[in-house]
């Protein structure tokens, strides 16, 4: 591994902006797009196309990059025809074949999710490991950009919003041509089916601190599902004008926290970091729960906040991890092992348990009578992106509601959350008495145990 230099800091940087750029463009308003658009029948089936994407793809993708061809070639051929598949599907969700559009949504997926393990491999090949944080911000920062280019043109609820992600995927894929080159590190080796379904990486949950760290990752990615999925309608129906805005102070401390990531690495190790991850979603579920009856806006915003605790030091301190501890030959087959199990797996079958509880413990029932409540009262006015962020603090009062309405849907939220922080703390108390692996994190390439 080679030491970062600014320029090449650039380019990858440039990577992954573009990279997120593309997913933050339609994923983050999908819900919204296909509510305006008749479509909203498939929406549970267009979100789980992204962890079907993270389960299917690592079987075959990450071995391909791993023996056969060169990482940054596989990029560019992987975002070049998830680019096709996005030009595809304004067409055919704008006649309301929304079957198809779903099988659309699947195949960029399927070329998208292999993409976040090669982007990562790709970084780590090239570049000092404690680079990644700074690196991988730009991801945020490209999502975000995303979000605020999508409003400025419009296209919250327009189905154009997957032209500008197709073309920025176009972009990034002849980009990737471009990239340093990053050999097949198993090269010439014999490839079998063992090898297809990833067994070289699965080799290493011999290492005791691995297998743990793997398992907890994967469930704790069960009661993650609960915020990505429904986070931003509790926001709504406890009083804030602009949910998504809102959100917006998770993504800029996520920022903040992840060029503090190689400082807290040093002083805390592997361990402790992601344990604060953990912890950091059980505060934040229990802050949602008991700041719900009363809409305590301190509780609430602080949940929002620790965005960037949350999935900094539990998914890039998992990444770091990973890449530390795997040998050369399987190293992006096991950046692809971690993805299928967390982002895969976990958030799979995350989605289902939290809109199955969001359903029969009847939160939908309550959200949409104050939904509708609230859209009564508070006339909704048309607002700019800027106007938009600038009400990220702003909130309805929820007084002059019918007190049992909004009773009754407080009284389901407190519920619907504490379930995910207790599953999420008893998973932190298993890593903590289970994971024993001391790995020194350090500027150079030396795996070291201590």
């Amino acid at each position: 591994m080679s030491n970062s230099t600014p320029q090449l800091t650039s380019r990858l940087s440039i990577m992954m902006f573009l990279q997120f750029f593309v997913w933050g463009a339609w994923f983050a308003t999908l819900g919204q797009c296909l509510g305006s658009n008749n479509l909203t029948a498939f929406a549970g089936d267009a979100y789980g196309t992204a962890p079907l994407g993270a389960i299917f793809a690592p079987l075959f993708l990450g071995i391909i990059a791993d023996r056969f061809f060169p990482s940054q070639k596989v990029m560019a051929v992987l975002f070049l025809i998830g680019g096709v598949f996005l030009f595809l599907i304004p067409n055919v969700a704008g006649n309301e074949k929304g079957d198809l559009m779903v099988w659309f949504m699947l195949g960029n997926m399927l070329t998208y999710m292999p993409t976040v393990a090669l982007g990562n491999s790709i970084v780590f090949t090239h570049a000092n490991i404690l680079a990644l944080p700074k690196i991988r911000v730009w991801g945020t920062i490209g999502w975000i950009v995303a979000g605020l280019v999508v409003g400025f043109l419009g296209w919250t609820s327009d189905l154009n919003m997957f032209y500008l992600a197709g073309g920025a995927s176009l972009l990034l894929g002849l980009y990737s041509f471009t990239l340093p080159n990053t050999p097949p590190p198993a090269k010439g080796e014999p490839i079998d089916l063992r090898a297809l379904f990833m067994v070289d990486a699965f080799k290493l949950f011999k290492r005791p601190a691995f297998l743990i760290f793997m398992v907890c990752s994967c469930l704790v990615c069960i009661p993650l599902a609960y915020y990505y999925g429904l986070a931003g309608n509790y926001l709504t129906n406890t009083g804030y004008t602009q949910a998504a805005s809102t959100m917006t102070i998770g993504q800029m401390s996520e920022i903040f926290f992840m060029l503090l990531i190689p400082f807290f690495f040093r002083k805390l190790g592997v361990k402790w970091m992601i344990l604060i991850g953990m912890l950091a979603w059980v505060l934040r579920y229990l802050l949602f729960a008991y700041g719900a009856p009363d809409q305590v806006v301190w509780m609430i915003l602080l949940g929002v906040a620790l965005h960037g605790i949350c999935f900094d030091f539990f998914f890039v301190t998992g990444f770091m991890y990973t890449d530390k501890i795997a040998p050369k030959s399987i190293r992006t087959q096991a950046q692809s092992l971690l993805v299928f199990f967390t982002q895969g797996i976990g958030l799979y079958i995350g989605y289902k348990v939290a809109y199955h509880q969001n359903t029969y413990g009847k939160v939908a029932e309550s959200y949409n009578k104050l939904n509708d409540a609230i859209g009564q009262e508070y006339a909704q006015e048309t607002l700019s992106v800027t106007e938009k962020l600038g009400q990220m603090f702003s909130k309805n009062d929820l007084a002059k509601i019918d007190p049992s309405i909004v009773g009754s849907a407080m009284e389901k939220w407190s519920q619907y959350w504490k379930f995910p922080a207790i599953m999420a703390g008893v998973i932190a108390v298993i890593f903590f008495v289970a994971f024993w692996d001391k790995i020194s994190i350090t500027s150079d390439d030396e795996n070291s145990s201590e």
